[in-house]
């Protein structure tokens, strides 16, 4: 079973920048889609980004386009997702998602990613 271990997240002032990893504990599909979903409390989970190996293609969530930055490294089985210019908007449990080769229509659908990590906390809050 695929572990997925998340990093990096906390609590951060409007406006500023945060950066978070996920490490998969081994290479489960030759050429992987890893991504990042969002969820808070009474709402559905929302996609936020995702790239497929290689950085070969990417895709964003409509509310995040232009401040945040997914990337990769396929040697390490590891995706990041560095946060800019955050607003109280983000805050959020964000979630690593991992999964076979997805088409770019699909990268942003839940059922493309077979292992989800824990989840881990963003608040923006001054």
């Amino acid at each position: 079973q695929v572990q997925l271990l998340e990093s990096g997240g906390g609590l951060v002032q409007p406006g500023g920048s945060l950066r978070l990893a996920c490490a998969a504990s081994e290479r489960a599909f030759s050429t992987y889609t890893m991504g990042w979903f969002r969820q808070v409390p009474g709402k559905e989970r929302e996609f936020v980004a995702a790239i497929r190996w290689r950085g070969y293609a990417t895709h964003y969530g409509d509310s995040v386009k232009g401040r945040f930055a997914i990337a990769t490294d396929n040697t390490k089985n590891t995706v990041t997702l560095q946060m800019n210019s955050l607003n109280t908007g983000d805050t959020a449990v964000y979630y690593c998602a991992y999964g076979p080769y997805a088409i770019l229509s699909a990268m942003s659908l839940q059922s493309s990613f077979r292992h989800w990590g824990q989840g881990i906390q963003v608040t923006v809050s001054s």
